[in-house]
């Protein structure tokens, strides 16, 4: 139950000052609650700058081209010569130091004449500059009589709005929602609120919603960077009771001789590196200990995880229980259960697919097999973790793509069986902070090495007004005997425009190569995607005109060549995964980058840093200094909880500090029960870490 202390920040947003029903759903929209915005929500909503409105001098020490507020005398209305005139109309304002000519287009004249009557004295505040000779100001932001000026604030925060909503309207709303903030308790410990030179969390929020200087509301300012630090302490609670309780729970040593294993080993055509070596080592210590094992194994494109999993599974098989591997999209599962079959049937173990396109007798065979405990490994997607599929006795549940679920499936993926171990796994390096900040309840493995013999990506970038001869020398190769993918331009937000920019180039390169070139995007039923993928992996098409859908797992080792068409649009961690699509085979490969110029700075950084190196870890950390850490984990599409305060692009230092302090909190067992807890338990609530909330009661 939530502490009825934080009740009314958890009231509708409607009922703050000056919002009501009408604004009440453009607040929805604004803050992405489509079931109803809170008070929180509006306190959470920081401002991105801030109008300084503190400069009050004469017309002519005014500043050019900044904001000035200004006393003035009203001198002269200048209307438009007729009323069907399109020009402005103008208000002359004078103070005994000169003038100022006030701009206002399409203009509400009634509101100009009662606002600014002949004769009156009026503070005006907006941009002031020299136009034509004469210095104007256009569409002042404020009008005011002195009563009005003293209520204006010296400096204005500035909002993200939506359509509809005035500044004013979310300002005031803000201010509201600060008055209802209760009294809370202080959360952080004295050494780093010392070293942090931290304000109270109320103090933060009023300094970011009331700012007395533009630098109160720096993201790197005292206030912002402690409320990141509340939101990072409140992550790492939130994953260390989940740990707690996922280690807590009585679990089952696998003790394997591990000889199965070792027959899918002799069966290798190559050996393992040292990373997958370190990583199986690790992950056969955790199976053998009677306590659950949650591990996260990492690497990037190509260093063998797959198999390190399959090796992990069989240990587990040896020692009498089943294993799962559940994978994204229904095409990486099937390609998944193609890799691991014929090393499975070396070891001798019993194998099978399941997808949501088996036929209903197939489905309920595999699925009485599956109880009997008559399959050893099971492969499929999320499907296998729904009520209808039970398993005989599941020791190990393996999950590829693990970043595009949160701890919530965690949980579940875990609970089809006594004490399953959890192993999940991703193509996708992760910066070091994202690292702790999204996997924290998990120990892990991280695959450095590519297998040997890889030969590296000749990888060049040419400006997209040379795609004639981009098409001419992909021709040529593929007439010798080449593979090519070509990868079509990512249209923000819009399935659609993607597809029809992938069918669009499919037919122009068809004019060129005939019935050599494939198609393949997400809007294909599945058999239809599976057959493209199936002919170009036979050969059967020589070049794959693809949307991102191949992105992840699409594995066609004869391909050498990969044309990423406005590479400009991608993300630098999508380039490399879309990059590592080639260089799996013997043959020397290709990428090349097509772009339209001019260039903007991160879109250069990104194709530069590309050229310069192959290292999935390096990039990923470039890739979170360049765009934030939604997108590096494709938090921002697939749903998985990110931060609302914390940016770790510049707050990831914190959270090692928070990290420290929520393992000292949760140190003495009590599952932060006693009045000593009583903050970082309200803390929980208000960043809404409901997965954790309950756990503190469990135990």
């Amino acid at each position: 139950m939530r502490p009825a202390l934080l009740d009314p920040l958890f009231a509708p947003a409607g009922a703050l000052p000056g919002v009501g029903p009408k604004n009440a759903k453009l607040f929805d929209k604004l803050l992405d609650r489509p079931r109803g915005a809170r008070v929180l929500d509006v306190l959470f909503h920081l401002p991105y700058a801030a109008l300084d409105r503190r400069a009050r001098s004469k017309i002519r020490d005014a500043q050019r081209d900044a904001i000035a507020t200004l006393e003035v005398r009203v001198a002269e209305h200048r209307p438009p010569p007729s009323p069907r005139s399109k020009a402005p109309y103008k208000v002359l304002v004078e103070d005994e130091t000169g003038d100022v000519e006030l701009v206002f287009f399409l203009a509400n004249v009634e509101w100009i004449k009662k606002r600014l009557p002949v004769g009156a004295t009026r503070w005006v505040s907006g941009k002031l500059e020299m136009w034509d000779g004469r210095l104007q100001m256009v569409h002042p932001d404020r009008v005011m009589d002195a009563e009005e000026l003293a209520r204006m604030p010296a400096v204005e925060p500035v909002y993200g709005l939506t359509e509809g909503l005035y500044p004013r309207v979310v300002a005031r709303a803000a201010r509201g929602a600060l008055a209802r903030l209760p009294p809370l308790p202080e959360w952080i410990d004295a050494a780093t609120a010392s070293l942090l030179k931290a304000p109270s969390f109320a103090g933060a929020l009023g300094a970011l919603h009331n700012p007395s200087a533009p630098g109160d509301i720096d993201p790197a300012g005292p206030a912002a960077t402690r409320l990141a630090y509340d939101e990072l302490l409140a992550n790492q609670l939130a994953l260390l009771l989940v740990r707690a309780r996922m280690r807590g729970a009585v679990g089952r040593a696998h003790v394997s001789a591990g000889r199965l294993a070792q027959r899918i080993v002799e069966a290798l055509p190559f050996a393992l590196t040292g990373s997958q070596a370190q990583a199986i080592a690790e992950i056969r210590a955790d199976l053998g200990q009677p306590k659950r094992m949650i591990r996260l194994l990492q690497g990037d494109v190509g260093s063998g995880k797959t198999i390190v999993a399959l090796l992990a599974m069989a240990d587990v098989v040896e020692a009498g229980r089943q294993a799962a591997l559940m994978a994204p999209t229904e095409i990486l599962a099937r390609q998944h259960f193609e890799r691991i079959r014929p090393f499975a049937d070396a070891a001798g173990l019993r194998i099978a697919l399941m997808t949501g396109r088996d036929k209903a007798p197939e489905r309920r065979q595999g699925l009485a097999a599956l109880a009997a405990g008559e399959i050893d490994i099971v492969v499929g997607t999320h499907a296998l973790f729904q009520e209808s599929v039970a398993f005989r006795d599941l020791g190990l549940a393996v999950v590829d793509e693990q970043h595009r679920f949160g701890v919530h499936q965690r949980l579940a993926f875990a609970g089809k069986g006594e004490a399953v171990d959890l192993l999940v796994m991703t193509a996708t390096p992760i910066p070091r902070t994202l690292v702790l900040a999204y996997f924290g309840d998990m120990d892990v493995s991280a695959l450095m090495e590519k297998p040997p013999g890889r030969l590296p990506i000749d990888t060049r970038a040419m400006p997209i007004e040379r795609l004639d001869e981009v098409v001419a020398a992909v021709g040529r190769a593929i007439a010798g005997g080449a593979r090519a993918y070509w990868i079509c331009p990512l249209v923000e937000e819009s399935e659609a425009l993607d597809v029809a920019a992938a069918e669009e180039r499919a037919a122009a390169l068809r004019q060129f190569f005939g019935d050599a070139v494939g198609l393949v995007h997400g809007r294909m039923k599945g058999p239809e995607r599976d057959a493209a993928m199936d002919r170009f992996q036979r050969g059967e098409t020589k070049a794959l005109v693809a949307t991102t859908v191949v992105e992840v797992g699409v594995d066609a080792p004869d391909a050498t060549i990969m044309v990423i068409e406005h590479a400009e649009r991608f993300g630098l961690a999508q380039l490399h995964q879309l990059r590592g699509r080639v260089g799996r085979g013997a043959g020397r490969s290709s990428c090349l980058l097509l772009y339209k110029g001019p260039l903007g700075e991160a879109a250069r950084s990104r194709i530069e840093i590309l050229r310069e190196t192959e290292d999935g870890f390096r990039i990923a950390e470039e890739d979170l200094r360049l765009r934030g850490e939604g997108d590096v984990l494709g938090a921002r599409q697939a749903g998985v909880p990110g931060f609302r305060l914390a940016r770790l692009e510049l707050h990831g230092a914190l959270l090692r500090l928070a990290r420290n302090q929520a393992e000292a909190a949760l140190a003495n067992g009590e599952r932060l029960r006693g009045e000593a807890n009583r903050g970082l338990r309200l803390l929980l609530y208000l960043f809404e870490r409901d997965e954790a909330a309950p756990l503190m009661e469990a135990g």
